[in-house]
């Protein structure tokens, strides 16, 4: 079990033909482990920290424990997993919905919320999260640093506009969003980072 403190991992499906698309991003709002949550032994799919930073690891067996101890803890951890569940199947409805730009727009926010203004990032990663050509990512980045939304230098991202990438972003980075909130309100670990608007 991980849990992310600052920092950002995603989730990656890749198929047999080796295409992978983002399918959940986790950070400091729960855990990196659901599948033990849920009492399974494995998910199918990979997870690969995207934003390093820093976090904690406990032992499966020691969380476990610690989960049937607490019914306030276990509760905590189950609407995490609800409201990662309904990121999960927005980012579907994204991925075959929305433009390229708006889902760069709603993937760079969240990585905002869980890691702050300023990270690393390569354009090959970010085609990998959303499921694209490398060549489109890049004529996607050019617009929003056109548009003065983020600075793009060769490995990093800077977002420099967020109302303006909000702006830009399709609905499902707001009802993401909200459904954290309404599940970990304030107080509670949240991809916001604390950072209510």
């Amino acid at each position: 079990m991980h849990f992310i403190e600052r920092g950002c991992a995603s989730l990656i499906s890749v198929l047999p033909d080796g295409d992978a698309v983002e399918v959940g991003t986790i950070g400091n709002e729960g855990l990196v482990g659901t599948p033990i949550l849920m009492e399974a032994n494995r998910m199918p799919y990979q997870c690969e920290v995207q934003i390093p930073g820093d976090g904690w690891r406990m032992p499966a067996m020691a969380f476990q424990a610690a989960v049937h101890q607490s019914g306030t803890l276990r509760a905590k951890l189950l609407r995490f997993a609800q409201a990662h569940f309904n990121q999960v199947a927005q980012s579907a409805a994204c991925n075959r919905l929305h433009t390229i730009e708006e889902r760069c727009a709603r993937w760079l926010l969240m990585s905002r919320d869980r890691a702050g203004d300023d990270f690393p990032l390569t354009q090959e990663y970010l085609a990998v999260m959303l499921g694209v050509r490398r060549a489109g990512v890049t004529v996607t980045a050019k617009l929003l640093q056109n548009a003065g939304l983020i600075a793009y230098t060769r490995g990093n991202i800077t977002i420099l506009d967020p109302a303006g990438l909000e702006e830009t972003a399709c609905d499902c980075y707001r009802i993401v969003r909200d459904e954290f909130r309404r599940l970990l309100p304030e107080g509670e670990n949240h991809p916001t980072g604390g950072r209510q608007r």
